[in-house]
């Protein structure tokens, strides 16, 4: 990026902000119920010192509520050295606006710590989280009824697991206990499907996407996914998920992924499995054998290709590349990876955006579901299941004695029996219930987006959707 380009781009903070100013412009709001969408109720620090090594460290971490017009709040916990104030106070932003857009009844909150999670062994890593956990959770920042926390950047099921087991030892009668984090392990409360549930979002998405022509076309696309171009920046959990789903069951190509240590590229199309399994032996793709390796990552992302999914960083399209970027569809799996100020340099290219607050909001509405079950106390699919099974064999069985009269001269097609009868197990429920909720918001989302001349792209749609309905909530609590 040039200095001057640095001089003129907005912080990740300041984009929320101004892709907000856009879309209230539009609306009808008093002024009072702008500003009270658009700040933060409340940001917490907590400074608390573990003794490990010998010595006591002394970390610092957030939780950020940005809006409770629905309880409990939700949003992840990221542990990154570059978790800051402004970061997750823009992060729980964009969780309101997410939550409210794809219909899960939840307000926006974020959390981070500021920590290198790769500096320290296992046992301390537990004993960190444990202790954040229980600062974040004596001020009910950790709550089934008042706030929820998640994974994020830097954590996953086994931070998770640790999390609701301390918040079970702080609140030993409370029934509801599991229902305090999402994202945990399936056999520690969580949900099947909750790990790939941002990247099969972002397929949902996209799949939802190339449903409409006109959409397609907006994009300067035509046909169905099968065989298009696809560069993936950050093959982590959302990219690799989406690359792997994509590619297996969509027939796209992945022609380019982008690492911390560089890039490997082939036209000819990626295998996903394989480069996964390189980066987690080899720490990077560097001297991955099948592809050619790009010293320069950032490149790529200016490489030729129909997608482009950047699923890692904030801000790595900014106003130094934006105007280099190719890709005629971009998909942001991470949140913020495209500034505000390189959204308007694509907007004037023509260029599609489906934007953050839609596209990764897979994580969030499987969190939904492994939140419901929390509190239900039970497997989805539990209770229906077998008898969906009994009906359907009832009509195979008819089926099977009407295809033994020869003068109808048909039979069973190969496979029909045993697929028909298999019932929805939980993991098949909650992609139905991802692939629903995926396909309705980005209805919403984009019926604004071709009914109104004043709304040139999918972005400014969502942020209408979003606050219109977190201003009707407001207004439905007398404010």
């Amino acid at each position: 990026m040039t200095d001057q380009s640095r001089l003129k781009e907005p912080s990740f903070r300041e984009s929320v902000d101004i892709m907000f100013n856009r879309a209230v412009a539009l609306m009808d709001l008093s002024p009072g119920l702008e500003e009270k969408i658009r700040v933060c109720n409340a940001t917490y620090t907590v400074r608390f010192g573990v003794r490990l090594r010998g010595a006591i460290h002394t970390f610092t971490g957030y939780r950020s509520v940005h809006s409770e017009h629905m309880e409990p709040v939700k949003g992840g916990i990221r542990y990154a050295m570059s978790v800051n104030q402004n970061e997750v106070e823009a992060l729980a932003a964009l969780m309101t606006y997410k939550c409210a857009l794809v219909e899960a009844p939840f307000g926006g909150s974020k959390g981070g710590l500021c920590i290198d999670p790769r500096e320290w062994e296992e046992h301390e890593l537990e004993q960190i989280t444990r202790r954040f956990a229980y600062e974040l959770a004596k001020r009910d920042l950790i709550h089934p009824s008042q706030n929820v926390p998640a994974p994020d950047m830097g954590t996953g099921e086994r931070e998770m697991a640790w999390i609701a087991d301390q918040y079970h030892r702080m609140n030993t009668t409370d029934i509801n206990a599991n229902a305090c984090v999402t994202g945990k392990p399936p056999h520690a409360g969580g949900i099947q499907g909750r790990v790939e549930a941002t990247g099969r979002g972002v397929q949902y998405a996209l799949q939802e996407f190339f449903r409409h022509p006109g959409d397609v076309a907006a994009a300067g696309l035509s046909g169905t996914l099968d065989g298009k171009r696809v560069v993936v920046q950050g093959l982590g959990n959302v990219g690799y998920h989406a690359a792997k789903f994509l590619a297996g069951e969509d027939g796209a190509k992945i022609v380019g992924v982008i690492e911390r240590d560089g890039a490997i590229v082939d036209d000819g199309g990626l295998d996903v499995e394989a480069v996964r399994k390189w980066i987690a032996a080899h720490g990077g793709v560097a001297d991955y054998p099948e592809a050619t390796h790009v010293a320069d990552g950032a490149k790529v992302l200016e490489h030729e290709c129909d997608i482009l999914i950047p699923a890692a960083l904030e801000g790595v399209i900014h106003l130094g590349n934006a105007d280099r970027v190719k890709a005629p569809l971009i998909i942001e799996a991470a949140n913020g990876p495209v500034t505000a100020g390189a959204d308007e340099v694509l907007r004037k290219k023509g260029t599609v955006i489906i934007p953050d607050m839609y596209a990764n909001a897979g994580g969030v509405t499987v969190s939904y579901f492994e939140w419901v079950k929390n509190l239900s106390h039970i497997r989805f699919g539990r209770m229906g299941r077998r008898q969906e099974e009994a009906r359907h064999l009832l009509i195979v069985m008819e089926l099977e004695r009407l295809s033994k009269d020869k003068e109808l001269g048909w039979t069973l097609s190969p496979h029909f029996k045993e697929k028909y009868l298999k019932g929805a197990g939980e993991l098949e429920l909650v992609r139905s219930g991802l692939d629903d909720t995926m396909r309705i918001a980005y209805q919403a989302m984009a019926e604004v987006w071709r009914a109104r001349d004043d709304v040139s792209d999918l972005r400014t749609a969502a942020y209408l959707v979003a606050i219109d309905r977190v201003a009707a909530s407001y207004r439905a609590k007398g404010l």
